[in-house]
């Protein structure tokens, strides 16, 4: 007889039901909430109920699809599979419903065409007139897009980004007023930009440049600055994760022109960082000085997620630069803060990409400060990091903590540090396949049987 999933069962407990107050949620509620989740982000039907719930907490059930998986870990406010005690089967192999991966295997084709498509559009973004109707419903599905990235299977929203697009430049065909134009083009633009930064995190930053030079001409045409700024933001992250930290300080630099919300928040503190990349210290230094003074406030058209530079945003990219300056504690100390703020945001709101990152930088702190306990502590979330938001530059980031865990390999504590790190990046199909790290509680054990939905 299968363990039950306690875990899975106590994470329901403490849910408060949405229909009766005082109490917690049950397995049918649970259910229902999880394919209102579903629908809403993927626009797909699902049939789970309060039976197939109560087969995962029995334990007869011990590695559900994708799917479920992304909308237990919504509903419930966890983080990763393991904190609702999934754990795949040994020798698991991912099926079709998991091809949502950290680089573009499953679906390379598919960013490359949106890349291509975009090349299409560039000319008529530059010479067309513009069109009419509200883009109010377009905005809401770009805001829901940048919301979701990261907390939602990437492969749904980034066609969701794509149709945005297409229908705006559908509606830019007919006639409009040029008021109307531009709100569509602006629309246009921030699908595009979207795009490009979704394309960077699959590991394709050449084709996120054919994005942004479209999403630029789009711009162009709204005369929009705070999407001209983000989209030199992202121009930035393309150079930044392809080591061209020149080219990537030239684009924050020409941000900060456009600038007007937190974007100027994001292009500092880039800019900080590129140049504490490229050897120039004293530069980085007022840089960093110039980011730090900075307040802003979100601006009206700005989207949450990627598009968005809360303050624990910035104090992890700060983190960033004064880690490349070679200042260990103070890089620790703004880690610290950021992932504390990231902690205290309400969970709908939560950035988790850039916190998981953030939580390697405090790795890497301790590691240089000779800490393995604390490397330890700050990897726990991350290397429970679900399959579909394993996205490129943070098995980057896992690298570099790798090869600073090197060193403390000649006690058991630290190969085990090593091994799981190692295993992350060459299995990234199989999350949770080794023995957990010492002190670190992964519920379930690797030799249960696991059920594939």
């Amino acid at each position: 007889m299968p363990a039950a999933n306690d875990l899975l069962r106590k994470a329901r407990e403490r849910t408060p039901s949405r229909r009766a107050p005082g109490e917690h949620m049950s397995r049918a509620e649970l259910a229902d909430a999880i394919c209102g989740w579903l629908w809403e982000t993927t626009e797909v039907r699902y049939e789970l109920d309060g039976h197939y719930i109560a087969k995962m907490e029995r334990g007869a059930v011990r590695w559900p699809g994708a799917a479920y998986r992304s909308g237990l870990r919504q509903i419930l406010n966890v983080a990763s599979d393991n904190d609702l005690g999934f754990v795949p089967p040994p020798g698991a192999t991912i099926g079709e419903s998991e091809l949502v991966l950290p680089s573009t295997i499953g679906h390379e084709a598919d960013v490359v065409r949106a890349g291509d498509e975009s090349i299409a559009f560039l000319t008529f973004a530059e010479e067309s007139n513009a069109g009419e109707l509200t883009v109010e419903q377009l905005n809401a599905d770009i805001r829901r897009v940048a919301q979701l990235y990261l907390r939602a299977p990437t492969q749904p929203l980034f066609e969701r980004s794509r149709a945005v697009r297409d229908r705006a430049f559908a509606l830019l065909e007919g006639n409009q007023s040029p008021n109307q134009s531009r709100d569509l083009y602006s629309a246009a633009g921030w699908a595009i930009t979207l795009l490009a930064w979704m394309s960077t995190d699959l590991g394709r930053p050449d084709v996120a440049e054919i994005h942004a030079r479209t999403a630029w001409a789009c711009a162009e045409a709204a005369d929009h600055h705070e999407l001209r700024a983000w989209i030199r933001a992202t121009q930035h992250t393309a150079a930044f994760w392809q080591d061209d930290f020149t080219r990537a300080g030239e684009y924050a630099q020409d941000g900060l022109r456009y600038a007007t919300g937190t974007s100027r928040r994001f292009l500092t503190g880039a800019l900080a960082v590129d140049l504490a990349r490229s050897g120039q210290s004293s530069a980085a230094q007022q840089a960093l000085k110039t980011a730090q003074d900075v307040a802003t406030e979100p601006h009206e058209s700005e989207f949450p997620g990627p598009l968005l530079c809360t303050p624990e945003r910035a104090e992890g990219i700060w983190s960033d630069t004064h880690l490349a300056l070679g200042r260990v504690k103070p890089t620790l100390t703004h880690a610290n803060r950021s992932v504390a703020g990231f902690e205290a945001a309400p969970h709908v709101t939560r950035n988790l990409g850039s916190e998981r990152m953030i939580r390697l930088q405090q790795a890497k702190a301790h590691l240089l400060l000779g800490e393995l306990d604390g490397a330890i502590d700050a990897m726990q979330p991350v290397l429970g990091t679900a399959l579909e938001y394993r996205v490129r530059p943070l098995l980057h980031r896992l690298g570099e903590v790798t090869a600073l865990a090197e060193p403390f390999t000649r006690t058991a504590r630290g190969r085990d540090l090593r091994d799981r790190l190692r295993n992350f990046l060459d299995h990234p199909d199989l999350p949770g396949r080794r023995p957990p790290l010492y002190g670190i509680s992964v519920a379930g054990s690797a030799r249960q049987t696991a059920e594939e939905e």
